[in-house]
């Protein structure tokens, strides 16, 4: 299979605040004003919603095929009148300096094409109107965090550049140079207390740039300005368990399947495939030298990018180049949900792209801040997400991109960790670590 090189299109996005369900503005974006006439019968603007598909449209009647495109906003809207709702979906009053978002269709390319489908017609609102309401109490709800408390500071003593929370041996790793700082629960909620451990390089001047838990959460691997990869168990306590040898100078990013078999880490111009259960090297794939700054796994892809501003997607087991997205800036970090199905991208501009990695549905969040520094972070219930660029902390709901709450550091953050529980958000910066619970 040969590689495509996709000229990507997005929908815009715009991050909103409040309970409020999102209404669709259209907004001058560059489009003509023909397609701009074709965009607005759409209600939902964007076919980037999941579609039901348990048989052939020709075998339903027609109520099923209208429904058949009907997206997941549309059906949570299903008791509003229809002129209500074909209002515009997104709220007014956000400042350009939070964030400059404009909200489009996506329009002449395959990659997130508009509904063609006209809006549902009076029978199919009716059949809707009749599905009687479930009860609250037997609809089970990820819980989202509205609000963040600063509770205290680990003060690593250098810059933080990696860090891990570790929810099963109940620590918080901070990672820099020349040595890794463990400090335990009764740590996270003070401001000065010494850490439980200190992990000390055989060379310091080592670094460690990138950390990922394992699934289980009591192993780490840690990679940086080292020849090694290492490999710690983390109970009872940490102690190294096997040390990689790697080819590069620098490792820049770290990924790690979610059965802990692979482990991908991420040079200049080659990522190195590994073995985890046998430690051993299973390839050294070439990939493009400046696009090569992050790296991260979906199920049998993985995905690279960094400056050449190009997004790239990977078969794991044969190597083969997949897909390449032109994003037009330069890749900073990349991000996938619990499921494996959603793609973060950030951006220099601190834009996030958010990308299906199945299919062919492409959204993003336009910021229009040029950054030094944007980490992402979804959390593990999968309901929100954590994205830092410099100084600002911002925490997300993910589909719908409510702004749950913000956060500004006095410094730029450098890296983030959600703890697997999500009771706790830990930023890492230029000397310590600070420490925010997550209150719901």
């Amino acid at each position: 299979m040969s590689a495509k090189k996709e000229e990507t299109a997005f929908s815009i996005l715009r991050i909103y605040e409040g309970s409020e369900p999102r209404r669709y503005e259209p907004e001058g974006s560059g489009l003509s004003s023909q397609h701009r006439h074709q965009a607005q019968p759409q209600l939902d603007g964007v076919c980037g919603t999941p579609q039901w598909s348990p048989g052939s449209p020709a075998q339903q009647g027609p109520v099923y095929q209208e429904m058949s495109t009907v997206t997941p906003q549309q059906w949570a809207l299903q008791a509003l009148d229809r002129s209500e709702l074909q209002a515009s979906w997104f709220s007014e009053g956000r400042s350009r300096e939070e964030a400059e978002f404009a909200s489009s269709s996506l329009l002449g390319f395959e990659f997130g094409l508009p509904c063609s489908s006209p809006p549902p017609s009076d029978e199919v609102w009716s059949f809707l109107r009749a599905i009687p309401p479930v009860a609250d109490e037997v609809v089970v709800r990820q819980r989202i965090p509205r609000k963040s408390w600063k509770v205290g500071r680990l003060c690593h003593g250098k810059k933080v550049s990696a860090i891990a929370i570790s929810s099963s041996t109940h620590h918080v790793y901070t990672c820099g140079h020349g040595y890794i700082r463990v400090w335990d629960e009764s740590a996270l909620h003070t401001w000065n207390k010494a850490p439980q451990a200190q992990l000390n390089f055989q060379d310091r001047h080592n670094c460690v740039l990138s950390c990922k838990l394992f699934p289980d959460e009591q192993s780490l691997i840690t990679g940086g300005v080292s020849r090694t990869l290492t490999l710690w168990d983390l109970a009872p306590t940490p102690r190294i368990r096997a040390q990689l040898a790697s080819a590069g100078p620098i490792c820049y990013s770290l990924a790690i399947s979610s059965n802990a078999q692979i482990c991908l880490a991420c040079f200049k111009g080659f990522i190195e495939i590994w073995d985890l259960q046998n430690q051993i090297l299973i390839r050294k794939h070439q990939v493009p030298e400046y696009g090569s700054r992050c790296v991260d796994i979906t199920g049998n892809k993985f995905w690279t990018g960094g400056e050449d501003t190009s997004l790239y997607s990977w078969d794991l087991r044969s190597c083969q180049k997949l897909q390449q997205y032109n994003l037009h800036h330069e890749i900073l970090s990349i991000a996938h949900d619990p499921s494996e199905e959603w793609l973060l991208v950030g951006l220099r501009t601190s834009d996030v792209i958010i990308l299906h990695t199945h299919r062919k549905e492409a959204f993003k969040a336009v910021i229009h801040k040029y950054v030094h520094h944007h980490n992402l972070k979804f959390a593990a219930s999968g309901s929100y997400f954590v994205t830092t660029m410099d100084e600002s902390i911002y925490c997300l709901s993910a589909p719908y991109l409510q702004r749950l709450f913000q956060e500004e550091e006095s410094t730029e953050v450098l890296c983030c960790d959600v703890s697997s529980d999500n009771q706790y958000l830990v930023t890492g910066s230029r000397n310590c670590a600070t420490v925010y619970k997550l209150l719901y």
